[in-house]
């Protein structure tokens, strides 16, 4: 992908979160496009990408997000992402 390609979907709002994996997920709310990440920032840089650079439909979620293209993300997920123990 360049720069230059025009957003997927300029209109749809994209989730980020984190999957049960520990990785990073982006995904568009009805399931057109999404991936995984190794870092937030690339998360929310494809996610910004593909919307058109609307920051306003990028929306971070606390909960378990998987990458599953097929089904649109109308479920809510009542597990949050595991908490990071700091030494």
């Amino acid at each position: 992908m360049t720069d230059l390609e025009p957003p997927s979907s300029a209109n749809h709002r994209v989730f980020i979160g984190m999957n049960s994996r520990g990785q990073w997920v982006a995904r568009e709310e009805h399931g057109l496009y999404g991936g995984l990440f190794s870092h937030r920032i690339d998360a929310l840089r494809y996610a910004l990408f593909e919307n058109g650079r609307r920051p306003e439909a990028v929306v971070e979620t606390p909960f378990v997000l998987e990458l599953d293209i097929d089904a649109p993300f109308v479920e809510v997920r009542t597990q949050t992402y595991p908490k990071r123990q700091v030494a």
